[in-house]
């Protein structure tokens, strides 16, 4: 059984982590018209390789199919609104897919390398030598990219793009940018001026709303659970 604080805490996280990246998906997601298109050469991908794109916070990861094809896990909340085909194959769209985010609905799905990349620089297996394990065979890692075609569960901290790509290329999903962003997390909790910054937060808050359980509450508990956990 799934411990509630826990959950809680999780979706906490992943929200803060949506609401800090943003930027990433009103300026370097598929679907925006103002966004431009590159021209890829794509004679030096070999199947099985692990395209990666920067982007302004993250990146975004998929396996490169042959034939100008590429797997990737994308957030889309059609998904979850519609079974047409003919809808949701369409290249995602900003909007679709942060509610795709807030949602928790996905796919691995199969795009040209112009839609997965949308202008970006394409960086080839450089998860190899940060992460510093041995690969698997390409064709392995490609297979198993084809093998987990279509919807999916979605999270930021626990599966997302990287954790499809670690998964296929190395036989361990992982994700170092969600790990990182916990880190980070973990040191503004161990801070003791955010106990501080919070309890005045809480106070103005109190001042200003009047004495509320809204308002009280979380004046009371947010400051505790900070203390507690530093």
């Amino acid at each position: 059984m799934k411990n509630p604080m826990l959950e809680a805490l999780s979706l906490l996280l992943e929200k803060l982590l949506l609401l800090s990246n943003l930027r990433l998906f009103s300026a370097g997601a598929a679907g925006d018209e103002q966004a431009r298109r590159g021209v890829y050469d794509t004679s030096s991908f070999l199947r099985g390789d692990v395209l990666e794109v920067p982007r302004t916070h993250l990146t975004h990861y998929g396996i490169y199919l042959g034939d100008n094809r590429v797997a990737h896990m994308m957030p889309d909340i059609l998904l979850a609104l519609t079974d047409d085909a003919g809808l949701t194959q369409k290249v995602v769209s900003n909007k679709r897919l942060i509610l795709g985010v807030i949602g928790r609905v996905a796919s691995i799905r199969v795009d040209t390398v112009e839609d997965f990349a949308y202008g970006a620089d394409i960086l080839v297996n450089h998860l190899d030598q940060s992460l510093k394990k041995k690969a698997l065979l390409n064709e392995e890692v490609a297979q198993r990219a084809e093998k987990l075609l279509g919807m999916t569960s979605y999270s930021l901290l626990w599966n997302n793009c990287e954790h499809f790509v670690t998964y296929c290329r190395f036989g361990t999903p992982v994700s170092p940018q969600a790990d990182k962003f916990c880190e980070n997390v973990k040191i503004i909790i161990r801070d003791q001026r955010s106990v501080l910054a919070s309890a005045v937060l809480g106070l103005a808050s109190i001042v200003c709303l009047g004495l509320a359980s809204y308002t009280t509450l979380p004046a009371i508990f947010i400051p505790f659970f900070l203390w507690m956990a530093g």
